[in-house]
């Protein structure tokens, strides 16, 4: 009985930890006072409106959206064949391999920013949209290679002979039988892929430039000369939008009929 009630206590507490700021968050998004503070002052929507009506706002979640969609998706485009071939073929020095897309996890994102920043766009002149999308990419592509890794190990190597041996071609199979087995995983990668590029602030710091602004970096600069709930607002909004996004996710394409 003791063990139960520690343990509920428990699990009470870090549920708390982690879900308490975004109720604080929410919160303080809905205060009716002209700063941001907890406990608000009144209810009110009028910074959730206020976060449609700032221009800076509708420019860079265009350009974080952009740049998410997009480098997942080219993440994905690489990441799935280098996950089948390390998954089908033994692939000469395949560990090192692993370790060299991998390297985006491992290394801070501040080092990451500073160095694409120092040896691509100043020296080579690169625009810093497509800078800020190789970067978003490189970034994205390990999620891609480990999560579509995983579905690659988990998917039997005989269902694809089968297809082969009743006169489908190797490429036939791999569109026909082994994309559809793992679409799962490529959902998950895309997901954690999206939600990555999204928030990611080290990277998109170094490379933002004039008039290319992420919104994280947009929130970031706004909160410099404003300190209105209007933020917070944003990023209620954020929060709810990703939490929709897998929600759809599950609701429409059976996501966890497949992880």
């Amino acid at each position: 009985m003791m063990s139960r009630l520690l343990s509920t206590v428990i699990l009470t507490t870090v549920m708390l930890f982690l879900i308490g700021p975004f109720f604080i968050i929410v919160a303080a998004s809905l205060s009716a006072g002209d700063t941001l503070a907890f406990p608000p002052q009144g209810f009110s929507l009028k910074w959730v409106l206020k976060v449609f009506e700032v221009e800076s706002f509708r420019a860079s979640f265009v350009m974080s959206m952009m740049l998410a969609i997009l480098g997942t998706l080219a993440a994905l485009v690489i990441g799935i064949p280098v996950s089948y071939a390390l998954a089908r073929y033994k692939v000469p020095f395949g560990e090192t391999v692993r370790t060299i897309v991998s390297a985006p996890i491992i290394v801070p994102g501040i080092i990451v920013g500073l160095a694409l920043l120092r040896y691509l766009v100043i020296p080579l002149g690169f625009n810093i949209t497509l800078a800020l999308f190789l970067a978003h990419t490189a970034l994205v592509l390990p999620y891609a290679v480990r999560v579509v890794s995983a579905s690659m190990v988990n998917l039997r190597s005989d269902i694809e002979e089968a297809a082969v041996l009743l006169g489908c071609s190797r490429l036939g199979a791999f569109f026909r039988v082994v994309l559809p087995s793992i679409r799962g995983g490529i959902l998950a990668a895309f997901i954690l892929g999206f939600v990555t590029s999204f928030n990611q602030v080290p990277v998109s710091l170094f490379l933002s430039g004039p008039g290319v602004r992420t919104l994280p970096i947009d929130m970031l600069a706004y909160l410099e000369t404003t300190y209105d709930p209007s933020v917070a607002a944003l990023s209620a909004l954020l929060a709810f939008m990703s939490i929709g996004i897998v929600f759809l996710a599950e609701r429409f394409l059976g996501f966890s009929r497949y992880v």
